[in-house]
């Protein structure tokens, strides 16, 4: 047995177990603790010795003192020596489409321009890399020593990770010092636990280990009182008790009971003060080749060691055998084998040993000597940090260059240290407004308070370029505007409008106040601002790109406040001219999802998916996994659940719920993601979970102080009356009410609490439920979308009775075929399948019905499915195996009409030039509508000829 393995049988054991079960495809974690020096890198090295003689493939990192604050440092171990043999070319084939966002982050390419990816985009690259690797490569070993030191970016990561390890061919052992820098272990000593072990927690060695290392090493003729005073000098600490008996060795004192107080002045040199003092005794060039090892952190060259002690080549090399011989410094004897201290302790010792002043001196020569080699503006802002400010614009530039590198590797907090520490140099007045635009441009989404201190102060320095001022005015609004305080951004951007001299500045900042003001939940004059939005956009003609996202707002303020769906899709069209980008961090994102969604609203969803799913694509291109992704997915689902595609439209905003999730609790993504959850999950059915959902996220306890859509309070009245408590829904609905006409939002296709209120109603009221419904399908028909106005006639029909009813769904179902509203469809041939069965026409509520059923298997609308079932059973049919298979391709004949059409037939016309009924045009064409995801307006372009 190894010697440092004495008295550690129950985590060898346990190390075996975990290798054989890895064996089997079972991954899991082991995690060593306990102070300095008691044997948890020896354990590590036996896992290694262990997995390598069983074949397996094992990647190693250790956390350094001095590079706690390098980001991606233990990554960068970890991944490296994977790819350090291959070129790009084999990079990117490994990488795969996570290349640009991960590369810079372990450190394979030089980071160039291009975007910054957030740090959870990052993650989820290097999730996929690792898996992929581990998939590939069974079954797969990683350690992770003095974890407790590891870098704030590897170890977001690893803990993120590291619970997926039990799902791979991967074994991950976990050494860390409990009693330091404790937040930073937690997380390890939890997953352990939630892997079904606990930290296995080191200990000393008793006196009988102690006499059997002393023995193998100094020979079993060692008497008892030298092994115990060995024992008791050290405290059992194993790695003492080595470096003790190397030091007897060296010295060729005999093992004897009479030479225990030699041994006890020896012991004093091995750790601490002592330790110090036989350096000191190694002479100048070796002290001075120890500190700046120290300086430089863990396993650094030689080369650069010597330039930053100030020692020639024979001078270091008489240093580093001095050293070496003196247990204090290993390696660098072959080329391209960096140097490492024998032990943390030793190099912790060493550092602290530095003299204050003289460190931050070997710090400021560490960041030239390291800039100097190539190794870029990060590694030496690593040691920048440590030196006193001294007004030196090279530091402000090498500094802010870090921060850019930083930044593109998807690190924040590290870019933030780094300009912070620039603002302290300080930067010359010219440059300072710069630093303080990047600094709040870094912690946009991480700090946002901070930022917004940061950007005020850029606008408050002297002589701000015109250029400058612009940008930081619009960063500023945005970190208000994500901290929940819009009338301050809207009012920022307004000022800055009335003082700007430019007309194109002016313009901007009017398009930001729009917009922000738009999103205010407490906007004090909404009308007001409507008809200044529309006398402006009515002058505008797109050109550049403040125009283009005026028209944008002006498309969107349409929709919302219900005008005629023709003005919001013109708006829209020339907003969106050959695309809004989604990740241009200077424009935001919200602009462009608006401009999306009012082709949902009026009829044509499938450009709405287009824009998504372009956006989507490139927010994943860029590592972007937080607010912007989210929304992505949410309103993709939100779109689909609009179309009638349930089952796709759960699984979207799920996912879009997931990474919500991450971003916080409250967001607007969050409670997007919910409120579009719990609708789908209505129209599937399933009211039960969708009350689970909502409880579980205390939804709709609180009106939000953005505007959210779908409404938060409408969703949680619907949600409520779904459940069967009118009363509590009535509240909600008419409250939503009265806060959305108050602001002139009167669209039922955008938020439909009308419709939902006078059902709420209906049973008390029935006068009051009918007037709802009545005005709702008036704000409907001025609003023009045919599902619209089809889904508000359904509901006028559920306040009425008899040949009214009939008559109405009639109507309804008129409109739905037109539109590509799939679900609602559905619904109103259901509910006017049933109507008509009870009016005693059998044959034409069957016709109705079985269309119904059709439309709502193929939604995945499982309870209104049932229903049509019930339907026709009670009409004495038997519900047909479906006619159709569920294909979204156009059938010959569908393709046929839709071209008729497209060109400007009217339907009588497509049925003369197809010799088909009128009625066989009109459902070839619903067919059409929800395939194409469009109504008739936008069906050539659909079809590719607008």
């Amino acid at each position: 047995m190894h010697r440092a393995m004495f008295e550690r049988e129950s985590e060898l054991r346990a190390l075996d177990g975990a290798l054989a079960e890895l064996a089997a495809g079972t991954g899991s974690l082991l995690a060593f603790a306990g102070p300095a020096g008691l044997g948890k890198t020896s354990l590590l090295a036996e896992v290694r010795r262990r997995a390598a003689a069983r074949g397996y493939t094992v990647l190693s990192a250790r956390g350094g003192e001095q590079e706690q604050e390098l980001p991606f440092h233990t990554v960068r171990q970890l991944v490296q020596p994977l790819l350090a043999a291959v070129g790009e070319e084999e990079h990117r084939r490994l990488l795969g489409g996570w290349y640009d966002i991960v590369a810079p982050a372990v450190g394979l390419v030089a980071p160039g321009g291009g975007g910054s990816p957030d740090p959870q985009g990052v993650r989820d690259g290097l999730d996929w890399v690792v898996t992929r690797f581990a998939v590939r490569n069974r079954p797969v070993v990683v350690l992770l020593d003095d974890a407790h030191w590891i870098d704030a970016e590897s170890l977001a990561w690893l803990t993120s990770f590291a619970p997926r390890v039990e799902e791979l061919p991967m074994l991950m052992a976990v050494a860390y010092r409990p009693d330091e820098r404790s937040h930073r272990t937690t997380p390890f000593q939890a997953l352990a636990t939630r892997h079904g072990s606990r930290p296995f927690e080191l200990v000393a060695l008793t006196p009988q280990a102690v006499a059997r290392l002393v023995r193998g090493t100094l020979g079993e003729d060692a008497d008892d009182a030298f092994c115990h005073e060995c024992w008791t000098v050290t405290c059992g600490n194993p790695f003492e008790v080595v470096e003790l008996t190397a030091k007897v060795a060296d010295r060729r004192l005999e093992p004897r009971h009479e030479n225990i107080a030699e041994l006890r002045d020896l012991a004093t040199t091995v750790r601490g003060s002592g330790l110090v003092e036989r350096l000191d005794r190694l002479g100048p060039c070796a002290v001075r080749l120890a500190w700046a090892a120290a300086v430089l952190g863990t396993e650094t060259s030689p080369a650069l060691a010597a330039d930053v002690a100030g020692l020639g080549p024979e001078e270091a090399a008489e240093a580093r055998a001095r050293l070496h011989a003196a247990r204090i410094l290993a390696g660098g004897t072959e080329e391209g084998e960096p140097l490492r201290f024998f032990h943390p302790l030793i190099a912790s010792a060493v550092h602290r040993a530095v003299p204050a002043a003289l460190r931050v001196a070997l710090h400021g020569q560490a960041a030239a000597v390291v800039a100097e080699a190539g190794h870029g503006a990060a590694a030496a802002a690593r040691h920048l940090l440590e030196v006193h400010p001294d007004g030196d614009p090279r530091v402000v530039a090498t500094l802010r260059e870090a921060a850019a590198e930083h930044l593109r590797a998807g690190a924040p907090e590290a870019a933030q240290r780094c300009l912070e520490r620039a603002l302290r140099e300080p930067p010359g007045p010219g440059e300072r407004a710069r630093v303080l635009f990047e600094l709040g441009r870094s912690g946009l989404l991480i700090r946002p308070a901070a930022t917004v201190g940061h950007l005020r102060a850029a606008l408050e320095e002297p002589g701000l370029e015109p250029e400058l001022r612009e940008a930081v005015t619009c960063r500023l609004a945005q970190a208000l505007g994500h901290s929940g305080r819009m009338a301050e951004a809207a009012a920022l951007v307004a000022e800055e409008a009335r003082r700007a001299t430019s007309a194109r500045t002016r313009l901007r900042m009017l398009a930001e106040q729009f917009m922000w003001n738009a999103f205010r939940a407490d906007e004090p004059d909404s009308p007001a601002r409507s008809r200044r939005l529309a006398r402006i956009a009515g002058h505008l003609s797109g050109r550049g790109m403040a125009e283009r996202y005026i028209l944008a707002l002006r498309a969107w303020d349409a929709v919302v406040r219900g005008e005629p769906a023709a003005t919001a899709l013109y708006f829209a069209d020339e907003a969106l001219g050959s695309g809004l980008s989604w990740t241009d961090e200077d424009w935001g994102f919200e602009v462009p999802v608006m401009a999306a969604l009012t082709f949902l609203y009026c009829d044509q969803p499938g450009r709405a998916e287009a824009v998504f799913a372009e956006g989507i694509a490139e927010c994943e291109r860029k590592g972007w996994r937080g607010s912007h992704l989210a929304f992505g997915f949410t309103l993709l689902g939100y779109i689909r659940y609009r179309r009638g595609r349930l089952a796709e439209a759960e699984g979207l905003v799920r996912e879009g719920l997931r990474i919500a999730d991450r971003v916080g609790s409250g967001a607007p993504a969050q409670l997007a993601a919910i409120g579009t959850l719990v609708q789908t999950l209505l129209a599937r059915g399933r009211p039960g979970e969708a009350l689970e959902v909502a409880e579980r996220y205390r939804y709709g306890t609180a009106v939000p102080g953005a505007v959210v859509y779908p409404d938060a309070q409408a969703v949680h009245g619907e949600l409520l009356l779904a459940c069967g408590r009118r009363r509590d829904a009535e509240h909600e609905l008419a409250g939503a009410g009265r806060r959305l006409d108050r602001r002139g939002m009167r669209n039922p296709s955008w938020c439909p609490w009308q419709q939902h209120l006078a059902l709420a109603v209906a049973e008390d009221a029935p006068q009051r439920a009918a007037d709802l419904a009545a005005q709702s399908v008036a704000r409907a028909r001025q609003f023009g979308a045919a599902s619209a106005v089809g889904q508000a006639l359904r509901c006028a029909a559920e306040t009425a009775a008899g040949a009214d009813r009939t008559e109405l769904l009639r109507e309804a179902v008129d409109h739905l075929e037109r539109s590509p509203a799939a679900y609602e469809l559905a619904r109103a041939l259901v509910d006017h399948g049933a109507a008509l069965r009870r009016a005693g026409l059998p044959q034409e509520a069957a016709d109705q019905l079985y269309r119904g059923l059709e439309t709502a298997v193929h939604c995945g609308a499982d309870a209104l499915a049932a229903r049509a079932r019930e339907e026709l059973t009670a009409a004495g049919l038997r519900p047909l195996e479906l006619r159709y298979a569920q294909n979204e391709a156009l059938t010959g004949r569908e393709r046929t009409a839709a071209e008729h059409v497209a060109r400007g037939l009217a339907d009588e016309e497509v049925a003369r030039e197809m010799r088909v009924p009128g009625q066989a045009v009109t459902r070839l064409l619903s067919t059409v509508y929800r395939k194409l995801g469009t109504d008739r307006s936008g069906l050539a372009r659909a079809l590719g000829q607008g």
